[in-house]
């Protein structure tokens, strides 16, 4: 029997996951474009970021004809090896980089980067202040039986035959990561120990936050930091209005939730209302005119993140995405991870995990991303099988061996994609015993009703495993609780998470009524994509676009352009929806994202977005941000606090954002904070207060 773990090339149309982050110029939805549905050429005002065509060429001359880097990409304040964008004299913010000015007590530099700096420290440790990154800132049909030993041409180089703990095809990111020394420092921080109570609100009311952080130990804040993509003033007023029971109740059931504005512009991205059919059929047409099905998808995945009121629902989708990973951008994700989203992750983010991954399994855009389409019962391909167990289910650790993933593979033999559809072939499924960390059955035949009831019921079985239970368990409290939550809190949840069958609201309710939950006031730090989206959220941008904003003949919208500006400039921070090429997704602990030149870039945006240079959005110009500015400045800085981070800052952080205005806190001041208003805004922007959820 081959072994067919490594796949060998393949004509462009058997498309399937080869480890590329971009279509090349000779696929489908070339980014080369220059069509009105591709880039946007940048505007001094309007903004816009280039998206080259590889993202190798934003790299200096040593990576040429180098893969492109996979996994989280830490770039410089101009981004990955860019030139920023110019504008005309005398307009906008410097950027952080910059010399500080003669004559300036506090440099805009030195205040912004003590200020940012601290959130490492206030997360649990000086994780931030060891990076040298900061520091520098400054054929046969007959029944067969599989259970027995099975010899494969497996080598050094390839799994097959060797332990998975071993191989570590990728290795699980948040537990490698939290082993180095920041890892270790943030574990000396972290809430231990707890109890379930009877709800959340008496969960909240009955716990005492002991942890080190400078965020308000405010229950209702705590919530909205951790439940959405940040808080709102309009998510504070509903959670006092709705009480924290209420409000969470409601975030369960989001179908009852309104539909924002910006989810019905939605509308103006033209590839997101075609089905898969659609999307094959007009996939000549949508080439020429340079339309990326894949990364309208992404656009629409910011545009809820920020907009939508379902705001735990999209804390949910994101999850998923990490977690059953599918990468947007592969060969044929442009026809299929748009319906993947919508009827795989979307369809069951709260709803059960194995039936998620059940109909995971008979997605075309998985089976074509792990290359299960080519594995049959005389060359079998093993990707999605060690997938689904290494990343999907029971995890690395979860007790399975090699054979297990042999087997696995044979039984999932079948499984494939013909014009557009899922097909199962009879004739390529192996017959025969089989038997997968604990799962035995005769798989004797291969009729297509009896032979897919089979792997269900493995898929099924393998998404109910104790392992399984355990590591999603780990995976959710990592992501709602802390960097290293509890072992108490994991060995709960996991037992919910078996008792309702894998069903997900359960597990969310006993997360969020559990002490641990409230105690971890300010334990996890914002990676670069919550930081710009909660930024978004935070200063009340509008998705209508500016009376200042000239869309010329472009055939797309302000709001179709301005989403796309938002999701390049997040692939030049590292981080984007779906964007992780490889199928382990995105890390989800603080040591993985401290780079300064993110930070500084973050900021910077930060500045432009206060500027208002991002004319196809509405942005509040910011000496409107609070009603009645006070006339002094350090009343106005604790007014603008309160407004942008929802607490006063430290006398200290105070201090050093008037240094940044070069005022003192007993100045008159107007409403533009004497023309500063902009770059004491953008520090406050990037203090731990607003880095931290």
């Amino acid at each position: 029997m081959a072994d067919q773990n490594v796949p060998p090339r393949r004509p462009r149309d058997d498309r399937g996951w080869d480890g590329r982050q971009h279509h090349t110029s000779d696929g489908y939805g070339d980014p080369n474009a220059s069509a009105p549905y591709g880039y946007d050429s940048p505007h001094p005002f309007q903004g816009g970021y280039p998206g080259p065509a590889d993202p190798r060429e934003q790299y200096a001359d040593g990576y040429a004809g180098q893969p492109t880097p996979r996994g989280p990409q830490w770039v410089g304040p101009e981004g990955l090896g860019r030139p920023a964008l110019a504008r005309p004299a005398g307009t906008g913010l410097p950027t952080l980089d910059d010399d500080d000015e003669p004559g300036r007590k506090v440099g805009r530099r030195k205040a912004m980067v003590a200020l940012g700096g601290t959130a490492a420290v206030v997360a649990g440790g000086a994780a931030l202040a060891m990076t040298p990154q900061f520091r520098g800132l400054f054929g046969d049909d007959a029944v067969a039986d599989a259970t027995g030993s099975t010899v494969t041409d497996g080598t050094a180089a390839r799994p097959s035959g060797q332990q998975p703990s071993t191989v570590r095809t990728y290795t699980e990111q948040n537990e490698s990561y939290m082993g180095s020394r920041a890892g270790e420092a943030l574990k000396k921080n972290a809430p231990s120990g707890g109890r379930t109570f009877s709800g959340p609100a008496a969960a909240a009311a009955e716990t005492k936050v002991t942890v080190k952080t400078v965020l308000a130990k405010d229950p209702i804040l705590h919530l909205a930091r951790r439940a959405t993509f940040g808080a709102t003033p309009a998510v504070v007023a509903d959670i006092k209005k709705l009480g924290i029971d209420g409000w969470i109740r409601a975030q369960l059931d989001p179908d009852k939730i309104e539909p924002s504005k910006a989810e019905l512009k939605l509308a103006e991205l033209p590839t997101q209302k075609l089905s898969v059919q659609q999307l094959r059929d007009q996939r000549d047409k949508l080439n020429e005119q340079g339309a990326q099905p894949e990364r309208e998808m992404i656009d629409a995945t910011l545009a809820r993140q920020i907009w939508s009121k379902r705001q735990l629902f999209e804390v949910m989708v994101d999850f998923w995405n990490d977690f059953l990973h599918v990468a947007a951008e592969f060969d044929g994700g442009e026809v299929y991870r748009n319906s993947f989203d919508k009827d795989v992750v979307r369809a069951h983010a709260l709803g059960s995990y194995p039936e998620m991954l059940v109909a995971a399994n008979k997605h075309p855009a998985l089976l074509i991303y792990l290359n299960q389409k080519d594995s049959r019962k005389d060359a079998i391909n093993e990707n999605l099988a060690r997938e689904n167990l290494e990343l999907y289910s029971v995890g690395v650790d979860g007790g399975y061996k090699e054979p297990d993933v042999r087997q696995a593979a044979m039984l999932q033999t079948g499984r494939g994609v013909e014009d557009g559809k899922y097909v199962f072939k009879p004739e390529q499924h192996y017959v025969g015993k089989v038997k997968i960390l604990g799962f035995t059955h005769a798989n004797n035949s291969a009729d297509p009703k009896k032979a897919e009831a089979a792997i269900d019921k493995y898929i099924t079985y393998i998404a109910l495993h104790p392992s399984t239970a355990k590591y999603v368990a780990q995976s959710l409290a990592t992501r709602f609780v802390s960097d290293t939550p509890p072992k108490s809190l994991v060995d709960r949840l996991a037992k919910t998470y078996t008792t309702n069958n894998g069903m997900i609201k359960p597990v969310l309710m006993a997360l969020f009524s559990s002490s641990e939950f409230w105690a971890a006031v300010g334990q996890k730090v914002r990676r670069p994509m919550e930081y710009l989206v909660s930024t978004y959220r935070v200063l009340g941008v509008s998705p209508d676009p500016s009376s200042k904003n000239d869309n010329g003949d472009n055939k797309r919208t302000p709001f179709a352009r301005g989403l796309r500006q938002i999701q390049d400039k997040l692939r030049e921070l590292g981080q984007y929806p779906m964007g992780q090429p490889t199928p382990d997704g995105y890390p989800d602990v603080y040591v993985a994202w401290t780079s300064a030149g993110t930070m500084v870039n973050g900021w910077n945006e930060a500045g432009e977005i206060l500027a208002g240079y991002r004319t196809t959005f509405t942005h509040t110009a910011p000496e409107k941000l609070v009603a009645n500015p006070p006339s002094t400045a350090g009343a106005y800085v604790d007014a603008l606090a309160k407004r942008l981070v929802n607490q006063k800052l430290s006398t200290r952080e105070r201090n050093l954002i008037l240094g940044v205005a070069g005022v003192s806190a007993s100045a008159k001041v107007d409403a533009t904070f004497n023309g500063a208003i902009t770059a004491v805004a953008r520090a406050i922007l990037a203090s731990p207060q607003h880095h931290l959820r």
